[in-house]
């Protein structure tokens, strides 16, 4: 492969190890792995790969299991170049590695109320891809305007309307890199924003296993509603619950395990490998159904080959 990839003026490595750049700490290696200098770098080596070499966009590894053999092709990740946070009056302009806490806090200073991102993990380019929410705000609610480019290395703008926004999901085209995305949201005080992203917090820590290898929620809620948080929210058909009335809090197999502290969170607890962790949940997904008929799905991307036994 290397006499078919382009010049870079970025970082292209090969046989790049991505367990330490996931928050679960597991997976093989990248085949190649390219972090680009900026737009105009990533634009030209997507022109110049040939189409028949798979790409894929990584964020911050907050929510993805990289199986143990690793992954085909070219493993793109966006660095400083692209995590730039810019306010215009009541918009919010963010690069897609930004991240979703520092752009809630950015937004904040700037009287803006963005607070549903900051206590999810993760960057703002897979927060649009995975219609991102919590406390009852999601991505849809807030979003303007994207730009990225294709598998072709050509620039690409999308609207909302475009995305076709649903529960956990989008419609960004496969193949789309999304390089910056546009918000805005409800105007506020920024000292009362920020004390309200610190009970946020303080809730979040009392509840869900922040000190721990996880990668946020597991699975989505069987609702297709995510928790609000609120004193008043009901528990009915959400994720956790339904894991709970398994039996399945603090489940164990090999080094992974379901978290005491909230089920819906998959745990490395140290010696976990890809395996471990994708094996626990496709054994939740079955316990569940098989205890109330109902069919979990993962809300963790699961990406790469498995190792042949």
């Amino acid at each position: 492969m290397t006499k078919t990839l382009p010049e870079v003026r970025g970082t292209l490595a090969k046989e790049r190890a991505l367990d330490s750049l996931t928050w679960l700490r597991v997976g093989g290696p990248a085949e190649w792995f390219f972090m680009p200098a900026d737009p105009e770098d990533l634009a030209a080596f997507l022109k110049g790969t040939p189409e028949d070499i798979p790409v894929m966009p990584m964020g911050v590894g907050s929510n993805l299991i990289v199986r143990d053999g690793g992954i085909d092709g070219v493993v793109i990740r966006m660095g400083r170049n692209f995590n730039q946070i810019h306010i215009e009056g009541d918009r919010v302009t963010a690069g897609a590695a930004a991240l979703d806490a520092q752009v809630a806090k950015k937004a904040a200073d700037a009287g803006i109320d963005l607070t549903f991102l900051r206590t999810i993990p993760g960057s703002i380019g897979g927060a649009v891809r995975m219609n991102a929410g919590c406390y009852g705000g999601y991505m849809a609610d807030v979003f303007v305007g994207a730009k990225g480019l294709t598998r072709q290395g050509e620039p690409v703008e999308f609207t909302a309307a475009d995305l076709g926004f649903a529960y956990r999901s989008s419609t960004i085209p496969d193949g789309v890199i999304i390089t910056e995305v546009t918000m805005t949201g409800p105007t506020g005080d920024a000292a009362g924003l920020h004390a309200k992203m610190e009970k946020q917090i303080a809730s979040r820590d009392a509840t869900q296993p922040t000190k721990d290898r996880t990668a946020g929620s597991t699975f989505r809620n069987p609702a297709g509603f995510s928790s609000t948080g609120q004193d008043d929210d009901t528990h009915d058909l959400k994720a956790w619950k339904v894991i709970d009335d398994a039996g399945l809090r603090g489940f164990s197999l090999g080094g992974a395990q379901m978290s005491p502290k909230h089920p819906n969170f998959l745990v490395n607890t140290g010696t976990a490998t890809a395996e471990d962790l994708e094996n626990l949940g496709q054994f939740v997904i079955k316990k569940v159904f098989d205890h109330s008929g109902i069919k979990l799905e993962w809300e963790i991307m699961r990406v790469g080959k498995k190792i042949d036994p």
